[in-house]
């Protein structure tokens, strides 16, 4: 693991570098701008005073030759359909035809044409400068070039400077930071031997930082922090306490809610029965009811049973018996029951058969919870919705106000007007953990005073 002084230098190092590489491209286009501003002007006077001595001039290579010499610039003449007339760094029967080339174009409509290109014959950069003209009578273009190579020896030179400089700087801060990761280690380590101290509950230790501003103020947190550790010491006990209360009543609740729940279904379940020996009843009819009555009520028997265990199941502990079933059919169950319940009132089933692979069990108190909910809450009709893989049940009641909607679904939460699940809060918490162990999420919309839809995906829950 790196040390204070060690990370110090490696940024102080990224970012040096980092600046030079920048500084050294910027001072590199630039100078190389510049410097073939001022050759380029350079060029265009030395073509200027040609021009003059053309008149006088016999021999174009002779004069291509003297001018290079003295000069030591590439001189090219060349004739109006793009022949070269004279070269004084070539052969110039070996060169190609400069009718297209950039800058002679560029000079038939300004006075000058120029250009930086790679040169083939002489295998270099060279800054290119032509200029039409006339010689005894005839157009021709005079061109001069010059190599670019000084440009890269300029811009090396500066890079070496500034190398030797970062090196000088690159000492100096290792010293620096070195002295100075040394303060730091020092004040580090008062604040961590003082921390080791609390840690055994010796809330009088002192703390001595003298280098730097930042640690003082730590130390002085640090020292606010310990001495409210040390008034929660004297309350933990009291808290614990507290805490165990909590759960009690937690448990109690829950040990009373089952207690609730079974004692009117065992009486419907022995209701049942007794009805089943009723003879006055058409015996088909009879038993196809009292067959459901008692169906339901064991079921529903059972479920209890579980969700009295929901604090264990809560660790991910829960048994999911998967089976093969059709979700319209469960919800038309589903409905068919709870109109029992309800008789004056409409359970729309709006959906097309859709094959599940998932808990039957757990998926119709899932139904029976949100439907049940609807149904006291609202005075319309409720309608269960199954479109796009999501089921939906929707009613047109008192709505759920906003502040509330993040919160209905936390076990033991109740609304003050409005009793979720018998006044207990835990029907859409239970709710939400079977949908959680089927791999889905309730989802909530709701507007006060206009009504609420509660809905699940059950892509998750499709036979494969």
């Amino acid at each position: 693991m790196l040390k204070i002084h060690q990370i110090f230098i490696l940024k102080f190092l990224i970012l040096f570098v980092s600046t030079l590489l920048i500084t050294s491209l910027i001072s590199y286009i630039a100078l190389k701008s510049i410097i073939i501003e001022h050759n380029k002007n350079h060029l265009k006077h030395a073509i200027e005073l040609m021009e003059i001595e053309l008149k006088k001039v016999d021999n174009l290579d002779d004069f291509a030759m003297q001018i290079y010499k003295k000069t030591s610039l590439r001189v090219t003449v060349i004739a109006e359909d793009g022949g070269v007339l004279a070269e004084s760094s070539a052969d110039k029967v070996e060169m190609d035809n400069h009718a297209s080339r950039f800058e002679i174009l560029q000079s038939n409509s300004q006075d000058y044409g120029d250009i930086t290109r790679y040169s083939k014959t002489v295998k270099a950069d060279f800054l290119y400068v032509a200029k039409k003209a006339y010689y005894k009578n005839k157009q021709i273009y005079i061109r001069l070039s010059m190599s670019l190579a000084q440009i890269m020896y300029d811009f090396y030179s500066l890079w070496t400077k500034l190398f030797f400089v970062f090196m000088g700087i690159v000492i100096i801060a290792t010293f620096v930071s070195r002295n100075m990761s040394q303060k730091v280690v020092h004040d580090i380590s008062q604040i961590t031997n003082y921390l080791d101290e609390v840690s055994n509950k010796n809330y009088k230790a002192v703390v001595k930082t003298k280098y730097f501003y930042e640690f003082l103020q730590i130390s002085l947190l640090l020292k606010n922090l310990v001495k409210k550790l040390s008034k929660n010491e004297k309350k933990k006990i009291k808290n614990m306490a507290k805490l165990r209360l909590i759960n009690k009543q937690r448990n109690d609740i829950l040990s009373a809610l089952s207690h609730e729940f079974k004692n009117p279904v065992a009486s419907i379940i022995g209701y049942a029965q007794t009805i089943q020996e009723d003879s006055d009843m058409p015996q088909n009819i009879r038993e196809k009811f009292l067959s459901k009555i008692s169906s339901n009520g064991e079921k529903i028997s059972k479920m209890l049973d579980r969700l009295a265990l929901s604090v264990k199941l809560e660790n991910g502990d829960l048994t999911i018996n998967k089976s093969e079933f059709d979700l319209k059919q469960l919800c038309t169950e589903v409905a068919s029951n709870l109109m029992l319940k309800y008789k004056e009132r409409e359970i729309i089933v709006n959906a097309e058969q859709k094959t599940l692979f998932s808990d039957k069990t757990m998926l119709e108190l899932v139904l029976i919870n949100l439907v049940d909910n609807a149904l006291k809450y609202s005075k319309g009709d409720v309608i269960i919705n199954i479109k796009d893989d999501m089921l939906s049940v929707k009613d047109s009641g008192i709505g759920i106000k906003e502040e509330h909607l993040d919160k209905i679904t936390t076990k033991f939460y109740r609304i003050d007007k409005n009793s979720w699940d018998n006044s207990m809060g835990i029907g859409l918490a239970m709710v939400k953990y079977i949908l959680k162990s089927l791999n889905s999420e309730l989802k909530i919309e709701s507007e006060f005073a206009k009504g609420s839809v509660f809905s699940f995906s059950v892509e998750s829950m499709l036979k494969s």
